[in-house]
């Protein structure tokens, strides 16, 4: 197949990866283009060129610089970039677009283009992309939610064809059968206040034991005023790091603690640390407990900082094997790609009829001409 994927533009794709979404973008990318398919990827102009990039923009993250006028640049830069691809994915030659974007003009554009389009919702809704999504009226479009509660929270705006769940490269994230000498419990993830790290570092603290984080910081005055403060001889910040410094890390550690403020749309840090072998302990908020079970994870009241140093106790108990064991079943990433090629193949073959059928209808030799009964018969027969 020929495939286009169309990436958000706030971070490049490309390791250290900034999220979850970066990951995931990559991964599929890579995955499909190993599978033998003419796989293209539209992203922002520092993703990884290994995987057929196309650059659509340069990075449009909004830095915390204090002024409209900052923020206006990159919504305008992103706008236009979406913009241009997608009038110009009207005259390419692709099989099947996957729109992982999160920007509402891919969306809403879609019935412009000639082959049909996957977007995929990895967020819950939020009011730009929800006024895309309700503007969509391509009939060779399909919703994918990466979870049960994903697609449950967007059930008001559009039904969800199918649920797949991402999945992680489960030879990148090795299984640990034993944890490193020294213990120690591990955070990782984005540094921002909707991940919570503030609650982790309390729950460490109360449970006695070090905690090590990784992760860029996206956000310096959380950073600055909550976490640095907090840091110490047993709270440290190991920095960004790559896929294989990370599964080193997490490997080692005890159990993980995850901390969503939020309706976490899926995790994928919690699918590669279970990988690894290390039990999870977190907030039982947005998709976690679809992806744990009590042999691997325990839950915790969410944004419940007893609640979470209790189910960390608890967690240090589990068995690592029955971690590695969860993530094979839940989380591999070869049973994602083949969700998402079998979709493909649907979704093709599906606007196969209407494609036919808008040709049959362009060779009328006058606009106002209709077909004698006997033609449109014929074409209708043909056409099944």
């Amino acid at each position: 197949m020929r495939i286009g994927i169309i990436a958000h533009l706030k971070h490049p794709i490309a390791e250290p990866f900034a999220g979850g979404l970066e990951m995931h973008t990559h991964l599929l990318a890579r995955s499909l283009r190993d599978r033998g398919h003419a796989v293209t990827l539209f992203a922002s102009s520092r993703s990884q060129p290994g995987i057929n990039l196309e650059a659509i923009c340069a990075e449009t993250a909004i830095q915390t610089v204090g002024t409209t006028e900052a923020s206006d640049v990159p919504f305008f830069r992103e706008h236009h970039a979406y913009l241009s691809l997608m009038t110009d994915l009207r005259h390419r030659d692709f099989d099947i677009i996957h729109n992982n974007s999160l920007h509402y003009l891919p969306v809403a554009m879609a019935d412009s283009l000639p082959m049909p389009m996957v977007t995929t919702l990895h967020t819950p809704p939020f009011c730009w992309l929800e006024s895309g999504i309700r503007l969509c009226t391509a009939r060779s479009h399909s919703f994918v939610a990466v979870s049960r509660s994903v697609a449950a929270l967007w059930n008001h705006v559009t039904h969800s064809d199918a649920v797949i769940w991402n999945g992680i490269d489960l030879q990148k994230f090795a299984f640990h059968p034993q944890p490193a000498v020294d213990p120690y419990l591990v955070w990782y993830g984005r540094i921002v206040p909707e991940k919570g790290l503030h609650l982790a570092i309390e729950a460490a603290r109360r449970v006695g034991l070090p905690l090590k984080i990784a992760g860029p910081i996206l956000d310096d005055n959380y950073y600055r005023t909550e976490i640095a403060p907090a840091l110490s001889q047993d709270v440290a910040h190991v920095g960004h790091l790559t896929h294989e410094q990370l599964a080193h890390l997490v490997g080692g550690a005890r159990a993980f603690l995850c901390t969503p403020m939020w309706d976490e749309p899926y995790g994928l840090v919690v699918a590669e640390a279970l990988a690894c072998g290390v039990p999870v302990a977190a907030f039982a908020r947005g998709a976690i407990p679809e992806i744990l079970d009590s042999k691997c994870g325990v839950l915790a009241v969410p944004e419940d900082v007893t609640s979470l140093a209790n189910a960390v106790l608890a967690a240090l108990a589990l068995d690592r094997s029955a971690c590695r064991t969860r993530a094979e079943q839940m989380c591999d990433a070869d049973r994602m790609v083949d969700n998402y090629e079998a979709l493909y193949l649907r979704q093709i073959a599906r606007a196969a009829p209407t494609v036919c059928s808008e040709k049959t209808a362009s060779i009328h030799l006058m606009p106002s001409t209709r077909l004698p009964h006997s033609a449109s018969s014929a074409s209708s027969a043909f056409l099944g």
